[in-house]
């Protein structure tokens, strides 16, 4: 069996678990996620627990199982204590700002680079070199947290740009002046 597929995923209290016709529900204090699971993967709540199984041991059933249970756990982890990504900007006369809903930035653009909040999603600007996206859904919180960064990567010789909180920037040296040895 998959080591990570057979562990029972453990729900707190507060949160409501609903598994009906291939599709798990949970509710909680942050909000409410749904996923339709595999029609090969059976899910079912025992308890306070829910145990995911498969019908044999094929490849495609085994790779199945412990990514169902992987994306249950994270939808429980997700409605109780939600997911969070924190951006920096690095550079001079970069920053980001927030105006009603939108996420505004200065990245060296002859424009301003504006995104919306999407649905399920909270943006946060502290301070104006540094953004904090957080919500729920762990995959909806990654992508918009790397579309915003694509907006300007981090580059190697000055670090300029956007990069995660926790990310580290491979520095390279610049090339040699004429003359220099």
């Amino acid at each position: 069996m998959s080591r990570i597929g057979k562990m029972p995923v453990v729900i707190p209290a507060g949160v409501d678990v609903t598994v009906a016709d291939g599709t798990v529900t949970v509710k909680g204090p942050k909000g409410t996620l749904t996923r339709t699971v595999h029609s090969n993967i059976t899910v079912e709540k025992k308890d306070n627990e829910i145990i995911v199984t498969r019908p044999d041991d094929s490849n495609f059933n085994h790779s199945l199982h412990g990514l169902t249970r992987t994306l249950i756990a994270n939808m429980v982890e997700g409605v109780t204590n939600g997911y969070k990504k924190e951006l920096e900007v690095n550079g001079v006369g970069y920053r980001a700002a927030k105006q009603g809903k939108d996420l505004v930035m200065n990245l060296g653009y002859s424009h301003q680079v504006v995104m919306s909040e999407v649905d399920g999603i909270t943006i946060e600007v502290p301070s104006p070199n540094k953004i904090i996206i957080s919500g729920p859904d762990k995959q909806k919180v990654g992508q918009f947290a790397a579309e915003v960064r694509e907006k300007r990567p981090p580059e190697p010789y000055k670090g300029k740009g956007i990069k995660y909180a926790d990310e580290v920037i491979r520095r390279k040296e610049g090339k040699a002046g004429k003359g220099a040895k």
